[in-house]
């Protein structure tokens, strides 16, 4: 056991949670002021539902034992078997707990950012449902298939994701957008403005997911070393470079770099670099950087426009599509000399078969997340309408779900 790294990793820790409440601030700056207090609880209630779950069976199913390769077992379902002064099978110089901890902060932020497809319209109850399943249905199983011993993804295919590719940014993006497609659009959309209702909500909670996020990819080393060390720095350069990239295209596209554009240009640098910040050289997370805003930006204003799909706050255009960018990034980029524990190197090496694994992990990952979504909502219109009423809806997700108003002073419709 090594004090340093278990020090570095219960820190890294905290920063992963203090990711969640980042996010509710960003979702709840994004949306309409009558449906600010939804969307905010949407991620604070998973704080707690997430984390129960992973203390009674999420960790043992993702991580202990394997089944075919999909799922683990009930070996440490109460965290039974694990002492605090067990060390970590996935890390031999930090407890157990301390990775049963970390890993907890990814089990609560990905639900989370489901919600930002289906803001202003699902009905509590049913998003609550809808979660406690999904985290069986989806998570778990892509968590051990990615990471765990014997998992398909990781260990049989040989695809690689550093910090949630896959199992956080396409899952969660996939299954917001096909929860999005079976709610219906919002009322009034396309024939009214949404207006974001509080700015500086966005800036406050895109500044603190960055803040969170070198905990999140920096931590996913599970040592404090030279890999930490990398993976710090190609998060930070990745994010700096997308933000820019994102002003550069509002400039071009509506001659004003906008604050909510550099803030979602951030984000959207943090998620492309998650599966390969410890893989890819410095050099190709600029490059990462800068493609994924005019790749998401495509995809939000051209694309979402198309289709007609109502992805509320764009958890898909954002985490999905940047999610896979980053995925096949890693497949181009990816290095062995930077970390060994990859098979192959990636295609700028003349190598494709990382490239191709990396392809084939997300069409799976996507699969998962579509069928798993299709489930959940299934079984929970067992239970109760997934979308609210006309008139709650109108009244707002505020009032109607939860008897509060952010801004009492204020009595519109707004």
């Amino acid at each position: 056991m090594n004090t340093g790294d278990t020090t570095f990793i219960l820190f890294c820790s905290t920063l992963v949670f203090f990711m969640t409440p980042g996010l509710a601030f960003f979702y709840g700056g994004l949306v309409r002021r009558k449906n600010v207090l939804n969307t905010m609880m949407s991620s604070l209630f998973i704080m707690g539902l997430s984390s129960a779950l992973w203390i009674l069976v999420g960790y043992s199913l993702s991580f202990s034992g394997d089944h075919g390769h999909i799922i683990g077992d009930f070996t440490n379902a109460f965290l039974r078997g694990i002492g605090m002064n067990d060390l970590s099978q996935y890390s031999e110089t930090i407890p157990a707990l301390v990775f049963v901890g970390f890993q907890m902060m990814f089990a609560i932020i990905t639900p989370a950012l489901i919600t930002g497809s289906v803001a202003g319209r699902m009905r509590f109850k049913a998003l609550f449902i809808f979660i406690l399943l999904w985290l069986f249905v989806v998570y778990y199983p892509l968590a051990h298939m990615v990471w765990g011993k014997g998992g398909f993804l990781g260990e049989v295919l040989g695809s690689v994701d550093f910090a949630g590719g896959n199992v956080v940014h396409i899952s969660s993006g996939v299954s917001g957008l096909v929860l999005s497609l079976l709610l219906g659009s919002r009322r009034g959309y396309k024939k009214q403005a949404y207006a974001t209702h509080n700015i500086p909500f966005i800036i406050l909670g895109a500044t603190i997911l960055w803040f969170g996020w070198f905990g999140f990819n920096a931590g996913s080393a599970l040592a404090a070393n030279g890999l930490a060390a990398h993976a710090f720095m190609t998060t930070g350069t990745s994010a700096a470079f997308a933000l820019l990239s994102w002003m550069a295209v509002d400039v071009i596209v509506t001659g004003k770099p906008t604050v909510v554009g550099a803030s979602t240009g951030a984000v959207l640098g943090l998620v492309a670099i998650t599966p390969g910040a410890g893989f890819v050289p410095l050099w190709a997370s600029i490059i990462i950087g800068i493609c994924v805003s005019p790749i998401c930006y495509f995809t939000m204003s051209v694309v979402k426009a198309k289709f007609g799909y109502d992805d509320a706050l764009d958890a898909f255009g954002c985490h999905g599509v940047g999610g896979i960018w980053g995925g096949l990034a890693t497949g181009l980029f990816a290095h062995q000399s930077i970390n060994p524990n990859l098979r192959w190197n990636g295609l700028v090496y003349g190598d494709w078969h990382l490239l191709g694994a990396q392809a084939l992990s997300i069409v799976i990952t996507i699969a998962i997340a579509i069928a798993g979504t299709l489930i959940c909502a299934g079984i929970v219109r067992l239970f109760t309408p997934l979308r609210v009423t006309e008139m709650e809806e109108r009244i707002g997700l505020d009032k109607s779900q939860h008897g509060e108003n952010a801004y009492p002073s204020f009595n519109g419709l707004d």
